[in-house]
């Protein structure tokens, strides 16, 4: 009796019982798949649509102006030397200049600075018409090679620069075959100006992608020999010109780091720099550059960021004028509805 009693107490106060759970998600779904969930479904009204423009113009446009102002700011000296560091009786033939070991490449020329460089002064250089992204150029490496050294053999994608003398190249591939290899030394009246070459490259790649153990073997040894030689003695994670050569770019013109020069230098003043002009890039009829550059808060110099924010500002605010103007002439009543409204009330008649 008293079970009886508490069951039909329970069941009378109880409410309504419990939806199961399989029914809830089943409804939820249902819901998500014909679109039925709560949304913010905002109505585009031209006085919306024109205040977006306006205010997406009114942000870019500073930024623009604020991107550009930190590119002009970056002081830079560019200097074609490939031209010019060649004698008079070779420039007809300049291919047959570079590959004559018995002729000095050393070349001397002065630059003149144009404004105040703040230190440190970048210096790269700049190689045009050099395609690394070449397929079989890009390919013709071995990343775990350049990490465990003679330790890994399988290097077949080295080819052609896999094996000299039947004994095994490290670094293989022809990235690192064809280094480059032109040096510079730079003095200011009768001071020589020193160039620090360390932390030029990525840590990322210094720590992760070279091998401290590892160090060169058989490079350059063949009878062809491409760029740049390395110290045998020196682990290839402190070569950190092979390590910035390695790491291929995706235009044919691009810049490297060579060095920094941390200190400054006046308007007006010369700078005698030496030239050793080892790298052939006349078989190609490739371009070699000298540059200098200080660098801003946003990077080196780059005008397109700046000009890109400018250009979107200038596009979103003449559009919001354009439709201001057609609001104004022809102006859309609030008690007009549009067909997507009249759907809508038919819908939920």
């Amino acid at each position: 009796m008293m079970d009886m009693e508490v069951r039909s107490t329970s069941g009378a106060g109880g409410g309504t019982p419990p939806v199961p759970v399989n029914l809830r998600r089943s409804k939820a779904y249902y819901r998500f798949t014909q679109q039925n969930l709560p949304a913010c479904k905002p109505v585009l009204t031209p006085g919306w649509v024109i205040s977006i423009f306006l205010l997406t113009g009114v942000i870019f446009m500073p930024i623009g102006l604020i991107a550009l102002h930190a590119s002009q700011s970056v002081v830079e000296i560019v200097y074609r030397y490939d031209t010019e560091c060649i004698p008079e009786s070779f420039r007809s033939n300049k291919v047959a200049y570079i590959k004559d070991s018995s002729i000095s490449k050393n070349c001397n020329q002065t630059l003149k600075v144009q404004k105040h460089m703040k230190a440190p002064i970048h210096i790269y250089y700049q190689l045009d018409n050099y395609y690394q992204n070449h397929r079989r150029y890009v390919k013709s490496r071995s990343d775990r090679q350049l990490l465990h050294g003679l330790n890994y053999n399988a290097t077949s994608s080295c080819q052609p620069e896999e094996l000299n003398n039947e004994l095994p190249i490290v670094p293989c591939g022809l990235i690192a075959w064809s280094m480059f290899n032109d040096t510079y030394t730079f003095s200011r009246e009768t001071a020589e100006l020193k160039v620090n070459r360390k932390n030029i490259a990525w840590k990322s790649d210094r720590e992760h992608k070279f091998g401290k153990d590892v160090y060169p073997f058989n490079f350059q040894n063949g009878t062809l020999v491409g760029g740049g030689k390395l110290n045998p003695r020196v682990p290839l994670n402190e070569q950190e010109d092979l390590i910035v050569w390695m790491r291929t770019a995706a235009l044919p013109s691009f810049r490297k780091l060579y060095g920094r020069i941390e200190v400054d230098l006046e308007a007006d003043e010369f700078i005698a720099v030496k030239f050793v002009n080892n790298y052939n890039s006349y078989s190609f009829g490739g371009e070699k550059k000298l540059v200098l550059s200080t660098s801003s808060w946003l990077g080196g110099k780059n005008d397109f960021l700046g000009v890109a924010y400018i250009a979107v500002g200038c596009c979103c605010i003449f559009i919001s004028l354009l439709f201001t103007l057609l609001h104004v002439k022809n102006p859309r009543h609030e008690s007009e509805s549009s067909p997507q409204d009249s759907e809508i009330q038919m819908t939920t008649r």
